[in-house]
């Protein structure tokens, strides 16, 4: 079994690293599922809706992928340090703490769902889908939270492949209820926030009672005491994170409004279909990231430079040989990615095809920000990662997006991204070079 203690070849690094992968890309595909059903089966209004939702879905979401990976690399570093009881009372903490925020999030996304649908421009045909599909989610925010958390916490624990089989295990519970709710039962838009809901128990409720009971991990469920030294420093290591996902439903905002006002819900569907395809390519890096974050953490706990530095180089070469193939992959399938959800309209495929050959060209650059940003959480520096993550999601993107439809119109919002990446990419590149001495790698 591989620990976070090894010397990691290219061989032992993607051997723990692939699970966290495919883990993030299967995770991608079974949302991707409820967009196909929607699409084919409950139609282009339901379909829009279901896109100009996601953002408030994502934004509650964003805090349990903020203390999920903040906290991994904290406990990551307190075991590298030696102290395991330490390390098993923060991660208590984190968990409860996961639980309650959950709690109460479900509550507001229940009351004020109608208002967020209408805030984010929802039109009276749409406010209805809209509504059904966050309030039901919103019911399992907490084995949401749970879920995102478990994910980067499993990976902490030395149980990479425990943490796939489980998102295997929702991804199917997933697959199979959207078929079940939306094609046999015809439940349209309920029935695929149902199928997402019910996958986020399985993929967060299981890991929580895993951890419960004894184990062979360096992790468990015990006794705690409200940490807010800890808890700080979790959210402070995953700001990053929480800000990715901020701005991710930020950017999605406007580009719903964007494309609502130059081509109407056409554009949303397109963009909807760009967002699916983006999970899949760019989950590869957030999976990377997820994976190798524990382990970056450890070596910093235990002041292993020359480990550090072997982690960043076999990285950055190994994020460039995917970059080259994701790119490639994505211009090759944009006609059949395009057909899968919107065959039944050549004019809407053909707008879409078109709009994923531009917007994949952000798969050459985006993994370099993305694991730039996680080893920095991994080092414990939360500023320098929420910086980076701050410029690139949000900083250069809004500009991007204002600036590049001036600029060249239709397909200068579709490029707007891999503007942004590069801007990003320069930053990036700036904070690797001038922390080097500080941290030794």
């Amino acid at each position: 079994m591989i620990q976070l203690s090894d010397h990691f070849t290219y061989k032992k690094l993607l051997s723990f690293t692939i699970p966290s992968i495919v883990m993030v890309i299967f995770t991608s595909l079974y949302t991707i599922v409820d967009g196909i059903f929607v699409s084919n089966v409950a139609g282009n209004d339901a379909f829009a809706a279901l896109n100009l939702i996601w953002p408030i879905i994502a934004i509650m979401g964003a805090v349990g992928f903020m203390i999920g990976m903040g906290g991994s690399a904290l406990i990551a570093k307190t075991l590298g340090e030696g102290e395991h009881t330490k390390a098993n009372e923060i991660f208590s903490m984190l968990i409860y703490v996961l639980m309650g925020i959950g709690a109460l999030l479900s509550v507001i996304g229940i009351f004020f769902m109608e208002d967020f649908a209408r805030l984010l421009g929802a039109s009276e045909e749409l406010v209805p889908y809209c509504v059904i599909y966050g309030r039901t989610l919103s019911i399992f925010m907490v084995g949401y939270f749970l879920q995102n958390a478990s994910q980067s916490f499993l990976v902490t624990a030395e149980r990479p492949k425990l943490s796939l089989a489980l998102t295997l295990a929702a991804g199917f519970t997933n697959i199979v209820l959207d078929y079940l709710f939306i094609s046999v039962f015809r439940w349209g838009i309920l029935g695929a926030a149902l199928a997402t809901g019910l996958s986020w128990l399985v993929g967060g409720i299981i890991p929580f009672f895993y951890f419960l009971f004894p184990n062979p991990t360096p992790l468990a469920l015990g006794k705690t005491r409200l940490d807010l030294r800890a808890l700080g420093q979790a959210c402070f290591n995953g700001s990053s994170e929480m800000i990715s996902n901020l701005s991710m439903s930020v950017i999605n905002v406007l580009y719903n409004l964007e494309l609502m006002k130059m081509i109407g819900s056409d554009g949303v569907v397109a963009y909807g279909i760009i967002q699916y395809i983006a999970f899949v390519f760019v989950g590869a890096y957030l999976g990377y990231a997820f994976g190798i974050t524990p382990v970056l953490g450890y070596q910093y706990g235990a002041n292993n430079h020359k480990e550090l530095k072997n982690l960043l180089k076999k990285s950055l070469i190994l994020i460039a040989i995917a970059a080259v193939v994701l790119t490639i992959l994505a211009e090759m399938m944009a006609n059949l990615l395009a057909s899968i959800f919107v065959s039944y309209s050549i004019e809407l495929m053909t707008l879409t095809s078109h709009a994923i050959r531009i917007y994949s060209l952000s798969f050459l650059v985006a993994g370099f920000n993305i694991f730039a940003s996680s080893f920095f959480t991994a080092l414990n520096n939360g500023f320098i990662s929420g910086l980076l993550s701050f410029v690139r999601t949000f900083v250069f993107q809004v500009v991007s997006i204002i600036v590049m439809p001036l600029l060249f119109g239709l397909d200068g919002i579709w490029a707007a991204i891999s503007v942004a990446e590069v801007g990003a990419l320069f930053v990036s590149a700036f904070f690797l070079k001038e922390e080097k001495k500080k941290y030794g790698y």
